[in-house]
């Protein structure tokens, strides 16, 4: 990882904790918009739903005790600083998951950040040149970028993958199938993923 400290800096005083971002994309949905440079209807129905699929998953997410014996053992403090929008389906499955890794140990701090008003660090973590998200940068007790993860764990992307290799694009029921993945997976491939990557920097 190569990003600039100073654009690090200049995010994380851009940035919400996880209740923060909750409270704010839940301040704009009852002025009827939602977080971004866009603002449409079919966004702001997007946003409602992933205000509903987030306080579900605030409830019922439930950590192994594997991965509370592996985030326990972490040596270092890091920062999970996360680019995403209120809107983005992927995001409100895989945030309350993050959330709940970073509340079973000291040694993590959740910071988002939301993807439009922050485009020089979205440039720097592009997936296949989009500026898909969520995105995860994962920064050392210094600030320095170490690692990144997303927009979604490995599962949901082959699925994704797949249909694009069959239809050249994402159709509709693609999203809805991405979902049900979702739901059967409770999370558990995003507690492992970033675990890993967690024990992997150190």
């Amino acid at each position: 990882m190569i990003t600039d400290v100073a654009l690090i800096e200049k995010s994380l005083k851009n940035s919400y904790s996880y209740s923060e971002y909750r409270a704010h994309v839940s301040q704009l949905l009852l002025d009827g918009l939602s977080t971004g440079a866009t603002q449409s209807e079919a966004l702001t129905h997007y946003t409602t739903l992933n205000e509903v699929r987030m306080n579900r998953l605030d409830k019922t997410v439930k950590l192994p005790e594997d991965i509370k014996n592996r985030l326990a053992n972490l040596k270092k403090e890091h920062t999970l600083l996360i680019i995403s929008e209120g809107w983005c389906g992927d995001a409100a499955q895989i945030l309350p998951v993050i959330n709940k890794l970073a509340e079973a140990t000291d040694k993590l701090d959740v910071q988002i950040v939301l993807r439009d008003d922050n485009p020089e660090l979205m440039d720097e973590y592009l997936t296949n040149g989009a500026r898909s998200i969520p995105k995860l940068v994962l920064l050392d007790d210094e600030q320095n970028a170490r690692a990144s993860w997303g927009p979604r764990p490995q599962g949901g992307a082959q699925l994704i993958r797949e249909y694009k290799e069959k239809f050249g694009t994402i159709p509709p029921e693609a999203k809805t199938e991405l979902q049900k993945w979702y739901l059967q997976d409770k999370g558990h491939s995003t507690m492992e993923e970033i675990t890993l990557l967690l024990e992997n920097v150190g």
